[in-house]
């Protein structure tokens, strides 16, 4: 059996001091008449705080309170509760104890909800209380599986009946497919959930017997759930449509975009699709518009960093170079510096692919290499346009870094990507598209190499002392006793022990000495050795301040960043 309350929210509040009896006689009223829980009349009206209420019914019938993000949850005993269930009473099944199921609510006085549980489980409930807001975002992280197997399920039995009534094409089959409701669904619960999941990418991969679905989070892949291989047809299908590709064509590679809204956030969606052996595999970038503009101060550079950027930029032309992988988190910094750089007396044009980010003040221009408009027709069109600050989404080839060369020593201050391993490596690779040694020197301002790491979770993270092997990494004497931190994996960051991540730097500003050396034609490792006496702190040296300042771990360092100097 249950346990029934019978102690009532409101006189708990009153004896408590909360409210007094003549507020919660008005509340009352206002309740009958609106027919709202009294709880959530009393916060709307901002008589008592979520929290206040949470207290008082902990310390009066003894239920815990929890942190949903602090703990890990159980997903067998989300299995055994109905999403509906879980929405209708605002909770969420946690695990199980003994013979009791564990419930996280947010009225643990619902009698209702309790009675519901135990016949939907079987088993006897044990209650906890937590926020809305906190049950409300683990619902929506724990049931998304469910939404995109059952989705799956749903799709794969209507495509096998399908095959079965009719003989249709197989292209008619999909298009009609793809029209149902379960495939809408499907791509639906797939970007929503990739989104409130801070994923980068969506995998979307067909094997012999499956399709896996992984995202990318803070850099690294994570598998969501596989589905039916009958679900990939109709999936890819339904993609194509939605990022205006041609659904018939199966052979070759297609790219597309897809503009939506999840929630509040304008998000973009940039679609790859690539034929494999066993099918199409579609790869979707996540590109959230509110990402970009993050400040020069949160971009994770420290005081002496910042000081070296402002150098740079403050030269009035010149190119500024910023150098990474992949995913490394060079457009937030480009726009980051466009951002600052955005006066009201500046012309400043852009020439990107694509434009990833608008903003008011500058003019914005899109590559379309099937209409003949590239980096280099670009940026020759732009220099006519009587620019003070250009923008180069990339230099590619000898001919874009021909012109934006000649229009850095012509007065013009450029900025733009290149990809290289570290910021001593960008000059040598100029050189190598056909740039003079000579040109080089004179017209780069700065370089600036990044890459993006992962913090430890800030809800998990655990000290420790640190083994010899990492002593040596770090370059601490092994006598000495090192404390360094690691994160231990809860729910909030689903048990990978990282929650986000931060930009690690090496910037390279150009002296005379450096213009001296490039002239001589020497290699990146002199420009290097150069920049290093000269203040230069490279990515391995901020990899290791992270790490013995506990924002990050040895295990990132050796990913990211670990050199030997």
């Amino acid at each position: 059996m249950s346990i029934r309350i019978k102690k009532r929210l409101g006189d708990m509040l009153v004896e408590e001091g909360k409210i007094s009896m003549q507020q919660l006689e008005q509340a009352l009223r206002r309740q009958r008449a609106q027919g709202k829980r009294l709880g959530e009349l009393l916060i709307d009206e901002g008589l008592v705080a979520e929290e206040e209420i949470i207290a008082v019914l902990e310390k009066q019938l003894g239920i815990k309170r929890i942190k949903l993000d602090d703990i890990n949850i159980d997903r067998k005993a989300i299995k055994s509760i109905p999403e509906t269930l879980a929405v209708k009473h605002n909770l969420i099944p946690i695990g199980f104890s003994a013979n009791k199921i564990l419930i996280a609510m947010w009225d643990p006085l619902n009698i209702f909800a309790i009675d519901d549980i135990r016949i939907a489980s079987g088993f006897e409930v044990q209650s906890y209380i937590a926020t809305k807001k906190e049950i409300i975002s683990t619902i929506e992280r724990y049931y998304s599986d469910q939404q995109v197997q059952k989705a799956a399920e749903e799709l794969s039995k209507e495509k096998l009946e399908d095959a079965k009534q009719n003989e249709l094409e197989d292209d008619q089959i999909e298009f009609n497919d793809v029209k149902n409701a379960p495939v809408v669904k499907m791509v639906d619960y797939l970007i929503k959930n990739a989104v409130e999941a801070r994923a980068s990418d969506i995998h979307i991969e067909p094997f012999e017997k499956y399709v896996k679905i992984r995202y990318r989070i803070d850099g690294e892949l994570q598998e969501i759930s596989r589905l039916s291989k009958e679900t990939l047809a109709a999936l890819v299908t339904r993609i194509k449509i939605l990022s205006n590709l041609n659904i018939a064509e199966r052979r070759i590679p297609q790219d597309g975009r897809i503009l939506t809204k999840v929630g509040e956030k304008d998000i973009d969606l940039r679609v790859s699709i690539l034929p494999t052996v066993y099918g199409e595999k579609a790869v979707i970038r996540v590109l959230n518009r509110d990402s970009y503009l993050v400040g020069r101060e949160n971009l994770g550079m420290i005081d002496s960093e910042l000081n070296q950027l402002d150098n740079i930029i403050k030269n009035p032309y010149g190119i500024i170079l910023v150098t990474g992988p992949t995913g490394s988190g060079k457009s937030t910094t480009l726009y980051s510096l466009l951002n600052d750089l955005n006066s009201g007396n500046k012309n400043i044009v852009t020439v990107e692919d694509p434009v990833e980010y608008m903003i008011d003040g500058i003019n914005q221009v899109n590559v379309n290499i099937k209409a003949g408009m590239t980096f280099a027709s670009g940026l020759r069109s732009i220099l006519r346009q009587d620019p003070d600050i250009i923008m180069i989404g990339e230099i590619r080839d000898n001919e874009t870094a021909q012109i934006a060369i000649r229009a850095a020593i012509t007065g013009h201050l450029v900025l733009s990507t290149i990809h290289t391993n570290d910021a001593s490596s960008s000059i040598v690779r100029l050189i190598d598209m056909g740039i003079e040694p000579y040109l080089a020197a004179t017209s780069i301002s700065g370089v600036i190499a990044q890459r993006l790491i992962r913090k430890v979770c800030s809800r998990c993270k655990v000290s420790y002392t640190a083994n010899e092997y990492e002593k040596r990494l770090l370059g601490v004497n092994e006598s000495e006793n090192l404390i360094l931190s690691r994160g231990n994996g809860c729910g909030h960051c689903n048990n990978t022990g990282y929650e986000g991540r931060t930009g690690v730097y090496e910037i390279m500003e150009i002296t005379r000495d450096h213009r001296e050396t490039i002239m001589m034609g020497s290699n990146s490792d002199v420009i290097r050795d150069l920049s290093i006496k000269k203040g230069m702190r490279t990515i391995n040296m901020a990899c290791k301040d992270l790490v013995l300042r506990g924002i990050t771990t040895v295990e990132e360092l050796v990913k990211i960043a670990y050199l030997k100097e």
